[in-house]
């Protein structure tokens, strides 16, 4: 990689504080994470916005053309994030010699597949504290598991290719792919009456949190010239420094 170590050879279970807490302060910052959570705020808390966007989405289904096409191509839409999540992580740089490669692989997959269950169990943990039912009337709306799946598995992709050596147009014309995908899948869900337009606002955000956070602080894959922001306590409150690589 750019900071001459394979992709997964810094993997750790102890990053530190320092780390930690700068991987959690630019996740929540990054605008792939506060837009989704702020549109899921506004359409779940402002009049009937919500119920309104779904059912018109789900009896127009303007874009999949049915309730039943649209929930299978949110499946199948959600299953081709995660092929090109494992395929990112397969194409990583980790070194040359198959001993090194195949840990450093074993490491880096461990912290995304970790990272990846973890969520899956926040989802389930916040279904049960907000009990919603969905748009169809089964239980279990908010928020969306596809959503918050699709997003993780999108910024994970998207964080392993930017280790791999490729122009800045590449790198952007695939975050966007993947930021499409990631909408559509979410679309989907909408048009088949599974969720509210706030369930997969929800997950979009958290999806993009968990990726961005637990890349960031477990996996080590900085960029050497990135700036990092530290914030530590004090006794006059909280203190930023700011480091810089070279």
């Amino acid at each position: 990689m750019a900071n001459g170590r394979g992709w997964g050879q810094d993997a750790t279970l102890a990053p530190g504080w320092d780390r930690v807490g700068s991987a959690a302060w630019n996740a929540l910052a990054a605008p792939e994470t506060w837009a989704p959570a702020v549109g899921a705020v506004a359409f779940y808390g402002i009049g009937n916005a919500d119920q309104k966007v779904s059912d018109w989405a789900s009896r127009s289904t303007p874009v999949f053309g049915s309730q039943d096409r649209a929930g299978r191509m949110s499946d199948d839409l959600a299953m081709a994030a995660d092929v090109i999540w494992i395929a990112s992580a397969a194409a990583t740089p980790s070194g040359g010699e198959f001993d090194e490669w195949f840990l450093n692989k074993l490491k880096g997959l461990g912290v995304q597949t970790g990272t990846a269950v973890l969520l899956r169990g926040t989802v389930g943990g916040l279904k049960d504290a907000f009990d919603r039912t969905r748009p169809n009337g089964e239980p279990g709306s908010m928020p969306s598991g596809h959503a918050s799946n699709a997003s993780l598995a999108a910024t994970m992709a998207s964080k392993n290719i930017e280790t791999m050596g490729w122009s800045d147009t590449a790198v952007t014309a695939t975050q966007i792919g993947l930021g499409t995908l990631t909408a559509a899948v979410s679309w989907a869900r909408v048009e088949a009456q599974k969720h509210y337009p706030s369930d997969v606002l929800a997950g979009i955000a958290l999806g993009h949190f968990f990726g961005a956070f637990f890349t960031d602080a477990f996996l080590g894959i900085d960029d050497p010239n990135a700036v990092l922001v530290l914030f530590e306590p004090s006794r006059d409150g909280i203190a930023a420094t700011v480091r810089f690589g070279f």
